[in-house]
């Protein structure tokens, strides 16, 4: 059994966090049965120049640079999404799935839209991304404006994946809205959500903002705050009588600091959930040859440290300014992603 196998079969879901055609073949083969997007994976996809041909025929056919990021991004997802359809069949929509991201840049701080403007604009852009896709998840940011979205997209049968969560507050807010939608479905049984928990910017935000933490608890708070986020969605949904899992999925699963163990978040929180890792993350897990996982999700740290991260962490403020970088890390991909495009189409012209 490789170790990603030994992962798995604690039960654990892998999701990629990538579409690179390349990448999700390969883990697919490891065990992932999902994957997820976003416009940095696909500026990264472009930097490799694999895509000119596609760039080129979309240039051709007179798309501008914001068309082209699109088309080019609902290729990548629609490829990823043949791969994992099978999946999608053999649960019966309970898995398969990959995320499709709606516009970042409604998120921009110049953004000139109003919280309802820009809700409209969620639920008008997700349906529009999701039809016709039997496994296509739309991402939603948990800002106010994704959050006033979520009723109506979910009322409307769109799958969702709602992003950028940092706190139990948005959590709720999230889940709340989204039980409220599926109940204004003909058959509130066809819901299928998942909530993406980020963990390792909570660490580097306590590393610099609460460097009074002890030693043992200084780097569990992105685990302690995902764990008690994934225990309160076990204890939402387990009365509802729905066929499908409404799920955690756990996000910024790669570690920031050199001296901690590459698996650091994949085996504090096996057991149970989604676990979209970066692709060198899994690739660093699978040479750990031997390496035999464990269920941990359900397990807390010591009440000591338990006690010392809920008096010493201000988890408002620490939403707040997560939210804020989360936020400007969210937009300006997306911006990067145009100009990149931009670049492509003059030198692709000039050596045509």
């Amino acid at each position: 059994m490789t170790p990603l196998e030994s992962l798995i079969s604690t039960g654990t879901k892998l999701w990629l966090d990538s579409v690179d055609p390349d990448l999700v073949q390969e883990n697919r083969k490891f065990g992932a049965t999902g994957a997820t997007s976003n416009p940095s994976i696909v500026s990264d996809l472009i930097k490799t120049g694999r895509f000119d041909d596609q760039i080129v025929k979309l240039v051709e056919a007179g798309h501008d640079n914001d068309a082209i990021a699109w088309k080019l991004t609902d290729w990548l997802v629609s490829q990823a999404q043949e791969v994992f359809l099978p999946v999608r069949e053999e649960t019966n929509g309970n898995d398969g799935y990959v995320s499709f991201e709606l516009d970042p840049l409604l998120e921009d701080v110049d953004c000139p839209l109003s919280t309802e403007e820009r809700a409209n604009r969620y639920i008008e852009t997700g349906k529009s991304w999701a039809s016709g896709h039997k496994n296509r998840m739309i991402k939603v940011p948990a800002t106010p404006g994704g959050l006033a979205a979520i009723e109506e997209l979910s009322a409307a049968g769109v799958t969702l994946n709602i992003t950028l969560i940092f706190s139990k507050r948005q959590y709720e807010a999230a889940r709340d809205a989204m039980w409220k939608g599926a109940q204004r479905r003909s058959n509130p049984g066809t819901l299928k959500s998942v909530y993406s928990i980020f963990i390792s910017r909570i660490d580097v935000y306590t590393e610099k903002h609460v460097p009074s933490l002890s030693e043992a608890a200084q780097g569990e708070v992105g685990i302690l705050n995902a764990k008690e986020i994934w225990q309160m969605n076990e204890n939402f949904w387990k009365d509802k009588g729905l066929p499908h899992q409404q799920e955690i999925v756990f996000a910024s699963m790669g570690t920031k600091k050199p001296e901690d163990p590459k698996d650091k978040y994949v085996a504090a929180l096996a057991g149970d959930g989604i676990q979209t890792n970066p692709p060198e993350t899994n690739d660093a897990v699978q040479e750990m040859i031997g390496k035999t996982f464990t269920r941990t999700v359900d397990q807390l740290p010591s009440d000591e440290v338990v006690n010392e991260i809920q008096e010493k962490v201000d988890f408002a403020k620490m939403e707040d300014v997560l939210m804020e970088e989360g936020l400007a890390k969210f937009a300006k991909p997306q911006q990067a992603l145009l100009e990149l495009i931009a670049n492509k189409r003059k030198s692709l012209s000039a050596t045509s």
